[in-house]
């Protein structure tokens, strides 16, 4: 014990650690983990200050800064500049939301799929390319100079989506998170930090985590990042870039005003910050807004991919990136990838180009209002955000239950859904809400089903 005495000293974490292990920043910072773990600290807690905690332990500085710097990089703290550091909100929560096997027992309301109306068209597209003479073609590599006229369709799809772009601008990809994996690797380095909204796709998370990466939470104006807070950022977090999701924010279904994507896009430009526009849900517009991408873009890598407007298991995604970045990110794609399946490179061209897209799209989309009418139905009397296109909702809870409470309750009762913790980034205060997955279940039958047992939940917690 140093000769300051510390035993009535008000401190929120007092750890006995080993000396004689070594490291001793790492021996700190499983202690710190275990802690967490096992509610010794709890979520939102502020840590003692780094020279108060090394006084209290006789250690020197560097090493409490080496052990809260790993336990940040593993998610577990998160650091605010003039505020503290504080351990995570989402320190204890799952961001893995697909899990291995779906549990028989339980309703899928968790994960966000769409319906399954588009799979007898894809087979049918699927069974006559098989048919053509040079069929083999479809299960050798890629290339990419050979799939110019593929670019094309994804020049379509995007302009689709609220952006123009051009064929040297355009990189392919194994699905959304792919391509996000392969813009951080090349773009960034262990202890960077990326700007986010203060709930955010838990993809992006775990990506994050496995690259050492830090997500800062940035301020919200209406629902969506606020321009202010994203210059305030710039100028004070010392961020590298952020990521967005402009349309149909996923978890809260917000969507961005046009004026903020603007704004956005000028702040990028003007601190020469890279965004991550993440168009999973553009499509889903009838008339979708303008890409950020389209206001700023040369900062903007603009990724849109297949999987939630046409079906999962089309694991393309196209990405519209500066020419500035184009040779750093088309390596790590490489890497990541190797190359992507020409099959499923040419199925999607196919269904792009022959306009077949549409048509999916708009199955998709009166299916989401039949089922969303269920919804609104069945939890009128409860704030469940979200359009009437939309494949998940936002259900704010009653009382104080918290959204982690509320998905264990239902998952003892036969529905999987989605806990704010698992979307919330750093010391961030999670809302008291779940994601409901709208089209997860195969029909409206089972959706009723999983609603009932929904309503019955949140009746007996107002």
């Amino acid at each position: 014990m140093p000769v300051n005495s510390f035993e009535d000293f008000p401190m929120s974490w007092k750890p006995s650690i080993d000396k004689t292990k070594k490291p001793i920043y790492q021996v700190l910072a499983d202690q710190l983990k275990q802690d967490i773990l096992n509610g010794v600290l709890l979520p939102g807690t502020k840590l003692p200050p780094q020279r108060e905690l090394a006084d209290y332990l006789d250690l020197n500085l560097s090493t409490i800064s080496k052990a809260f710097k790993l336990c940040t990089l593993n998610g577990l703290l998160s650091a605010s500049v003039g505020s503290g550091t504080f351990v995570s909100y989402d320190a204890l929560s799952n961001a893995y939301l697909l899990e291995d096997s779906k549990p028989k027992h339980l309703i899928e309301m968790g994960a966000t799929l769409p319906d399954n109306d588009s799979y007898e068209p894809l087979l049918l597209q699927l069974k006559s390319m098989l048919q053509e003479s040079d069929y083999e073609k479809w299960f050798g590599y890629g290339r990419a100079g050979e799939s110019l006229w593929q670019k094309d369709a994804a020049i379509k799809l995007i302009r689709r989506g609220g952006f123009e772009t051009t064929v040297d601008h355009i990189l392919f990809a194994n699905g959304g998170q792919n391509a996000m994996a392969a813009t951080l690797a090349s773009l960034c380095r262990p202890g960077d930090r990326i700007g986010v909204d203060h709930h955010t796709y838990p993809g992006l998370k775990t990506v994050a985590a496995m690259l050492s990466l830090q997500i800062v939470p940035i301020k919200s104006d209406h629902d969506s990042m606020s321009p202010a807070a994203f210059e305030y950022a710039c100028k004070h977090e010392n961020i590298k870039g952020i990521y967005l999701i402009p349309d149909y924010h996923n978890p809260t279904t917000s969507c961005m005003p046009v004026v903020n994507r603007k704004a956005i896009g000028e702040i990028a430009k003007k601190y020469n910050q890279f965004i991550i526009e993440d168009a999973t849900y553009h499509l889903h517009n009838e008339k979708p807004l303008p890409a950020i991408a389209s206001f700023a873009p040369d900062q903007v890598i603009h990724i849109a991919s297949l999987s939630k407007s046409i079906a999962p298991g089309l694991r393309l995604a196209y990405v519209a990136v500066p020419i500035r970045f184009k040779e750093l990110i088309s390596r790590a794609l490489y890497n990541l990838n190797i190359s992507v399946s020409p099959l499923l490179a040419e199925l999607s061209a196919r269904l792009i180009v022959s306009d077949q897209f549409e048509v999916l799209i708009q199955g998709h989309r009166e299916q989401a209002i039949s089922r969303n009418q269920v919804v609104n139905q069945y939890l009128a009397d409860y704030p469940c955000l979200g359009a009437e296109t939309g494949i998940f909702r936002w259900l704010l809870l009653p009382n104080k239950i918290t959204g982690a409470e509320f998905e264990t309750l239902a998952a003892e009762q036969g529905v999987q859904v989605y806990a704010a913790e698992r979307f919330v980034v750093g010391n961030s205060c999670p809302e008291r809400a779940v994601r409901v997955a709208v089209c997860a279940p195969k029909t409206i039958e089972e959706l009723e089903k999983g609603l009932i047992i929904l309503k019955r939940l949140l009746t007996q917690l107002s």
